[in-house]
């Protein structure tokens, strides 16, 4: 991207639908940290991980045993494995590289979504948010599971509270709940059903802050910034919340014991609101005043400046866009399909958006480039005009006028082994090697079946045996002759066509001159291998008579 002949003032977000990617029926999208990798999930089961840079299937997860539609993908941190969950009930874990399935778990319910624990460059625990249980941790390696508490009691201790109705298999009624991690993995936030946040503690399963939400309304996604500094809820009252993260990036959980202690003479639920309230602070809120619409798949973009949601309405394939300030900036309106999931690339203004047909839109800036930024009095034509040198436009500049040398000592060793880190990957181990790119496999020629060769030439022998103009006569080194642009005449014997033309007046002169002339005796001319035509009536005679 040419970043110096952007305008500055445009805003960095998408505008216009670049590209779509077509392969089967995908639901679900993650990127990579890189943005170079999108990993796409099928109706079929099989996931389909896109080269983002040639848009193209760089590989392709299939599993023998899933053939039910994938509901969430997520990446490991640095690429190397790609966590599947799926509408039968079952966690898939992928080495992105082999394409080898490394452990599959099945879970009693229904994962909608599953996030791998970004603390760790090899995960083996995952947050699982099953349909109608609550959020659990799981042990890919073991299969164990953990629940998550996602109320609190009058006690204050963090643990789930019973419910007296029952489903027909003992387990209790229960809303959808969102939970994610922060940005290192030491902490869970839950949003639950009666509008508040949980801090857990997923080491020891327990409370250890809460944040009432405004308006008490369920909780359906939550999701923190890339840099972990904001943190997003969407709630049934249509309403999207932004929060700001108050504790540390690193060492969340040593910032929560310490405010645990200063607090000691609260008890109860009343501790954990104090506490939540020294962690998170509302920021800002989005809704549509007008329409009230409920949103689908919120987030935030790549450097936490723009908050994207989809209208979650039937038939409609919008995109609202704002900025951290709460104004509304843009709203992509897409094809008449509904919209199901929505993902900002981690590093270019550049949104996915999945349709319910189970395409994929790519949306992109439609860039106006500004040259004069490489020199003020650089002027732009709006089309081609002469132009007129100055007298002294190409004469030597004295020396007095020539720009002065820089400081720069040229004898100074250049470093071009160290590698400057970059922002937006500020918490990038460079012992660990991250996985960018997939080797391109080419795909085989389909070779062409020997049925439809033999079909072909058998076609291509009837058309040449046929009478149609472009195959009159067949000539012995296998060309064919068209002899319909010539109009036909009949000739003496009526039995071939010739062309006929009438003879010209100099024709007519030569003749005349050619009677004129008394015949030669004792003299034959024989011509040999061509053809004389009588000027008169235009008829032939080959070179075995003999001439006058």
């Amino acid at each position: 991207m040419n970043a110096p002949i952007i305008d500055p003032l445009q805003g960095d977000f998408p505008e216009v639908i670049e590209e779509y990617l077509e392969h089967g029926v995908m639901k679900c999208i993650a990127f990579n940290r890189r943005g170079t990798l999108l990993a796409a999930g099928c109706s079929d089961g099989n996931c389909i991980i896109w080269d983002f840079e040639t848009r193209g299937i760089a590989k392709e997860l299939r599993d023998k045993d899933c053939i039910a539609a994938i509901t969430s993908v997520c990446w490991s941190k640095y690429g190397h494995r790609i966590l599947v969950s799926a509408a039968d009930k079952s966690l898939t874990l992928w080495d992105v590289v082999s394409g080898e399935r490394l452990t599959r778990t099945t879970l009693q319910q229904t994962p909608l979504q599953a996030r791998l624990n970004p603390g760790s460059s090899t995960p083996s625990l995952c947050l699982a948010c099953p349909l109608s249980s609550a959020p659990m941790i799981v042990d890919l390696n073991t299969g164990s599971t953990t629940m998550l508490p996602v109320s609190i009691p009058d006690t204050g201790n963090g643990t789930v509270p019973q419910s007296r109705n029952k489903f027909s298999d003992g387990t209790p009624p229960f809303t959808p709940t969102a939970a994610c991690f922060n940005k290192y993995g030491d902490l869970i936030y839950v949003g639950n059903s009666k509008g508040e946040i949980l801090i857990i503690d997923h080491r020891t399963v327990q409370v250890q802050a809460m944040v009432p939400v405004s308006g008490s309304a369920v909780v359906k996604n939550i999701v923190f910034s890339r840099n972990g500094q904001y943190l997003l809820t969407n709630s049934n009252d249509r309403t999207i919340r932004i929060y700001e993260n108050l504790l540390p990036f690193k060492d969340g959980l040593v910032a929560l014991d310490d405010l645990d202690k200063t607090l000691n003479e609260l008890d109860g639920v009343e501790k954990l609101k104090a506490v939540g309230s020294k962690c998170l602070t509302l920021f800002r809120e989005f809704q549509d005043s007008i329409t009230k619409m409920h949103w689908k798949a919120p987030c935030f973009s790549g450097d936490g400046e723009w908050v994207i949601g989809g209208s979650a309405s039937k038939g409609e394939h919008k995109i609202y866009i704002w900025d951290r300030a709460g104004h509304l900036v843009k709203i992509l309106e897409g094809p008449k399909e509904a919209l199901i999931d929505l993902a900002w690339h981690p590093v270019h203004p550049i949104v996915v958006s999945v349709s319910l047909t189970g395409f994929v839109y790519i949306w992109a800036k439609d860039y106006t480039e500004n040259w004069s930024a490489f020199a003020p009095d650089f002027k732009e034509l709006e089309e081609n005009e002469e132009y007129v040198e100055r007298e002294d436009e190409f004469d030597l500049v004295p020396e007095t006028e020539k720009v002065k040398e820089s400081d720069v000592n040229e004898d100074d060793e250049v470093d071009i082994l160290t590698l400057e880190k970059n922002s937006a990957f500020s918490d990038s181990d460079m012992s660990q090697e991250e996985l960018c790119f997939l080797p391109a496999i080419p795909s085989p020629d389909v070779p062409e079946r020997q049925d439809k060769c033999v079909e072909s030439s058998s076609k291509l022998v009837d058309s040449n045996q046929s009478g149609s103009p472009l195959s009159e006569e067949a000539e012995p080194n296998g060309h064919t002759t068209n002899h319909a642009s010539s109009p036909p005449e009949e000739d003496a014997g009526g039995s071939r066509m010739k062309r006929k033309r009438k003879p010209s007046e100099k024709g007519l002169e030569l003749q005349a001159e050619k009677v004129r002339k008394p015949k030669s005796s004792g003299r034959l001319s024989k011509v040999k291998n061509k053809s004389v035509v009588d000027q008169d009536n235009g008829n032939g005679f080959h070179g075995d008579d003999v001439s006058d």
